[in-house]
């Protein structure tokens, strides 16, 4: 079957790799229909992915179709349609037996340390198939980038009222906001790019916003704030001159939650992180249960997920396409590929 491997930062290749096998009991065999491109893959492309390793098929954020189904499955059948949990875990380790199978010691995700759906087929663990009745493909392919939101937002458990300070908007940081708005909190957006901030202000209901390259920060949020600063303070960005400069954002007994991730060290003061007793937390991968609750959202119409594709392209334009979705200024905010 056809497939499109990153070969290399900055290369990719139509590739052919072999049909995919029967599914075992507890496997299913779906066929790819949407692949949403999100910041992972743009840092592949660009050489800057942590956790990564060259060749590999890109493509973690799916909406697919089941083929087949093994003997032992029973909550999808062939004809669903169905997101993907990309982030395959062992079962046993000290992290997924405490519930925490986002973070497992041995965990493979789609596109990462594994090849991905960009393919016109995968066989998958059956546990991992969220299905949905009345959700699109695009939809489906949206629900990833939302759990990784929706996960941070609950990792830092975010109080209605309190002033949350997301910093990045791109769609993991949209997914963010979109949780804690849900919350009740009072979101306030800090990006440099103004027609991002507008989108945050017209899509997402976000009160605040704050262009970093404008305005001095500090001072913006103490306005905002009444200068106490937000109690939860989101970095979204994967850039280390961002999320170091975060620590100086939350307010005395905060909460500081890197969502995104760079390749690097983090340094900060010391002293003023013991001063304000700051928490720290790192926010990885989503639970299945994000996933169940994302769809049920999207299906009740409380999640409308239509703004965000700003680009699309059939997979045949892939390789073609990609290079100008790196680029700012091109306006992509999500770009989406239809398969089939």
């Amino acid at each position: 079957m056809k497939a499109i491997q990153l070969s290399e930062p900055g290369r990719f290749a139509s590739i052919t790799v072999p049909d995919s096998s029967a599914p075992a009991a507890d496997e299913a065999l779906v066929r790819v229909h949407r692949i949403g491109v999100c910041g992972t893959d743009i840092h592949a492309y660009g050489g800057r992915q942590p956790f990564f390793s060259y060749p590999r098929i890109l493509g973690h954020e799916l909406g697919v179709e089941v083929i087949a189904v093994g003997s032992d499955v029973s909550h999808v059948k062939p004809g669903d349609r169905c997101s993907v949990e990309p982030y395959l875990n062992c079962g046993k380790c000290v992290a997924c037996r405490r519930g925490k199978p986002n973070c497992c010691t041995e965990i493979r995700v789609l596109g990462v340390h594994t090849d991905g759906g960009m393919r016109e087929e995968l066989l998958l663990p059956a546990r991992k198939l969220h299905p949905s009745r009345k959700l699109s493909y695009d939809q489906l392919a949206l629900v990833e980038t939302l759990a990784i939101g929706c996960h941070a937002v609950e990792r830092a458990h975010v109080e209605k009222d309190e002033f949350v300070l997301v910093t990045g908007a791109g769609p993991i940081g949209l997914a963010t906001m979109q949780f804690a708005v849900a919350k009740g909190a009072r979101v306030i957006v800090l990006d440099i790019n103004d027609a991002r901030l507008d989108f945050c202000r017209r899509e997402l209901g976000v009160s605040f916003t704050i262009n970093g390259a404008t305005q001095y920060v500090l001072d913006a949020l103490k306005e905002i704030t009444a200068n106490e600063l937000p109690t939860a303070v989101f970095d979204a960005t994967g850039n280390p001159k961002s999320m170091m400069a975060s620590f100086e954002h939350p307010a005395h007994g905060g909460r500081l939650v890197f969502v995104g991730l760079f390749q690097g060290d983090v340094t900060f003061s010391d002293p003023q992180f013991h001063k304000r007793e700051l928490t720290l937390m790192g926010s990885r991968n989503a639970q299945p249960q994000d996933f169940t609750r994302i769809i049920r959202l999207m299906e009740e119409g409380r999640i409308d997920t239509t703004p965000w594709i700003t680009h699309r392209a059939p997979f045949e334009d892939v390789i073609a396409a990609f290079p100008s979705w790196t680029d700012p200024r091109t306006g992509v905010l999500k770009a989406m590929i239809d398969v089939a």
